[in-house]
């Protein structure tokens, strides 16, 4: 999935032309605190709230006054990882998106992206989740999957989490299946390390509410 895809059509631009008043009132509209304008298509960058605030005539115009604009920007061509690590560094509510001539295409908001994560994880489809920790240097997930489908069940998705200065993961799978008791004695079977499950009837972690609030917030 890539940032052209992930465009919100429904958040227009703002022009030099357009006054104080009208990019406030419309970044309230949409619920954003950065907002992109343009000169003839061209993107001079993000404008933020907190700046405009401090205006003290809401009546004029963009272009006359002091303006600080943030630069960041998308190309349409990047992966839906690139944009989530472009938000995570930048704190920025919308990123701009630009064509191969620089010429700008949209604007994409978090919340798009996280709904269209929560597609590509697999959070909405029903099933169990597993996690396990293991060594870096030995995190084979091709036989970890070995393991899930000999108890015919499939991953729906993966993720890895790694630790600074540590050669232990820990690594998330959610599985097709809510009853998971098989997959984790086969698991077990091969001395892999379970240091918690989920499934839709009950948890076994201290862990357990960190969890379900992260899996409550990418459902949004």
């Amino acid at each position: 999935m890539l940032a052209n895809e992930l465009i919100s059509e429904a958040i227009p631009p703002l022009k030099e032309s357009d006054s104080i008043q009208k990019a406030l009132d419309r970044m309230d509209e949409f619920r954003v605190s950065h907002l992109p304008v343009l000169s003839d298509n061209v993107l001079l960058g993000l404008i933020a709230d907190d700046d405009l605030i401090e205006v003290p005539d809401f009546d004029d115009s963009l272009k006359s006054v002091q303006v600080n604009y943030n630069t960041v920007s998308l190309q349409y061509n990047q992966h839906i990882y690139d944009v989530l690590n472009v938000f995570s560094q930048s704190h920025l509510s919308v990123l701009p998106v630009l064509d191969e001539n620089r010429s700008y295409l949209g604007v994409i908001t978090m919340g798009t992206v996280v709904e269209r994560l929560s597609d590509i994880a697999a959070i909405k489809e029903p099933g169990g989740i597993i996690v396990l920790e293991m060594d870096a240097r030995n995190n084979s997930l091709a036989h970890i999957a070995q393991i899930i489908e000999s108890e015919s069940a499939q991953i729906l998705s993966s993720y890895i989490t790694s630790y600074i200065d540590s050669t232990r993961r820990e690594v998330t799978i959610k599985v097709s299946r809510t009853e998971i008791s098989g997959i984790l004695a086969s698991l077990g079977r091969y001395d892999y390390h379970i240091i918690a499950t989920y499934n839709e009837n009950k948890e076994h972690s201290g862990t357990g509410d960190r969890y379900d609030q992260l899996m409550n917030y990418l459902s949004i």
